[in-house]
């Protein structure tokens, strides 16, 4: 663990930890939320996008139900390079289906193997960080692991949705949006050229075990069974879904709460406005939230930080809830309050993230645990984020924001009592056995 399985002298962990969280988090945030952007200025109608990126997103929460044939065939650093190509590939198709008469339906399914492709990079990537870093090392580059996976928000909902408004200008709505796509195939080209080169090497006698249909479904099955008999493994699920219930409600508003006239109790901002204070000022707070967490978790442990990574994580909404009570017409406040909710985010996010580490990836199959746990993590969030416009549109903005507090109460009482069934300072060859 703590140097490359090969045996040749280790690289340098930041110098592909950067790159490969960044790669992670570029698909996820461009189907999430530019494809929106993107497919609202080629006059496709909300509910069509708002149901269709929502569901392709499903990909990341079943990918858990595919790692464990990562783990039987082939190794992870193949999986990584071959996602990140194929990546670029459907980037690449997703630009040439723009000026199609049916482009929506050709590049929403496009998106959604590109969907199903950065899911699988999810699994591979989480599972290279686990299995070549020390719990110790984990902890130390756990912020900067988020701040990459940040930085592709800044520059995939900031940076590339200003340069793609620049170029609607003087090229056509279609034109900039296939440039701003083919600027995401290079991308993942790079990424992938640079990867098969800087990532460490495995161990290939861990896969020269003969591989079947038997074995897999035999492994599938422990996979799974292994998974749901971990010790105390059923309030480690309910601490990875109550942790961020909150924000499942509150992420899937808050921009539309930003965009909505002032009349209906809303800011009544612009979409450059939103783009510039989330995708540059937010991210910007996230990832020095992200990396501060990092070296206080280090300095403390895990256990005794967490707590207070839940209090950065989840009191900060409440500047939502002020925003939707004074409805500021000036940008600073605005600004100012994102600023906050996203460093405490960024802060408190840390600490879920190595919990699913440390307390319920170790084991055997701890990239496919890994992975069960992130999936079950993004289910959470998907539930309440499922039912926030309809209980927006019940109860309006300003008590929509005051029932968001009130659903961080479930996530303190779930830190309170989470179990630690793994001392932080076990060697991982004793979690192993």
């Amino acid at each position: 663990m703590g140097k490359n399985n090969s045996g040749t002298r280790r690289i340098q962990p930041i110098l592909w930890i950067s790159t490969l969280y960044f790669a992670m988090g570029v698909p996820f945030v461009t189907i999430n939320a530019v494809s929106g952007i993107m497919y609202k200025d080629m006059g496709v109608s909300d509910s069509q996008i708002t149901f269709w990126t929502a569901l392709i997103l499903f990909s990341w929460t079943l990918k858990p139900l595919w790692s464990p044939f990562l783990e039987i065939y082939k190794t992870k650093k193949f999986f990584v390079v071959f996602t990140q190509f194929a990546i670029g590939i459907l980037f690449a198709l997703v630009a040439l289906s723009l000026p199609m008469h049916d482009f929506f339906k050709y590049s929403i399914a496009l998106f959604a193997v590109i969907a199903f492709c950065g899911a699988t990079h999810d699994v591979v990537a989480d599972g290279t960080y686990i299995g070549f870093l020390t719990n110790k090392e984990q902890a130390k580059y756990i912020g900067w692991q988020g701040a990459f996976y940040n930085l592709a928000k800044i520059i995939s909902s900031g940076a590339l949705v200003y340069f793609a408004g620049v170029l609607e200008k003087t090229k056509g709505v279609t034109h900039a949006w296939m440039i701003i796509m083919v600027i995401y195939a290079l991308l993942f080209f790079l990424l992938a050229i640079y990867h098969y080169f800087i990532l460490p090497k495995e161990n290939k006698e861990e896969h020269k075990e003969e591989k079947n249909a038997g074995n897999v479904r035999k492994e599938l099955w422990e996979v799974i069974t292994s998974f749901f008999t971990k010790k105390k493994i059923l309030w480690c699920i309910l601490f990875i879904i109550l942790y961020r219930f909150a924000e499942g409600f509150a992420i899937k508003i808050a921009p539309l709460f930003f965009k909505a006239p002032r009349t209906s109790g809303g800011l009544g901002l612009s979409t450059s406005d939103i783009g510039l204070i989330y995708g540059t000022y937010g991210s910007a707070a996230f990832i020095l939230g992200s990396v501060l967490a990092g070296y206080f978790i280090s300095a403390r442990g895990l256990k005794r930080s967490l707590i207070w990574l839940c209090c950065a994580f989840n009191i900060p909404f409440v500047v939502y809830a002020l925003l939707a009570y004074y409805q500021p017409s000036d940008l600073l406040p605005v600004g100012i309050a994102v600023v906050v909710e996203y460093f405490g985010y960024g802060f408190g996010f840390v600490g879920l993230m190595l919990y699913m580490m440390q307390q319920i990836a170790p084991g055997k199959h701890k990239t496919a645990h890994y992975a069960f746990a992130t999936g079950i993590m993004n289910l959470g969030v998907m539930i309440p984020g499922m039912f926030s416009g309809m209980i927006s549109d019940w109860i309006g903005y300003k008590m929509f924001f005051i029932w968001v507090l009130i659903a961080t109460i479930p996530a303190f009482l779930a830190t309170l009592f989470v179990p630690f069934p793994y001392p932080e300072n076990q060697k991982e060859q004793q979690i192993n056995s």
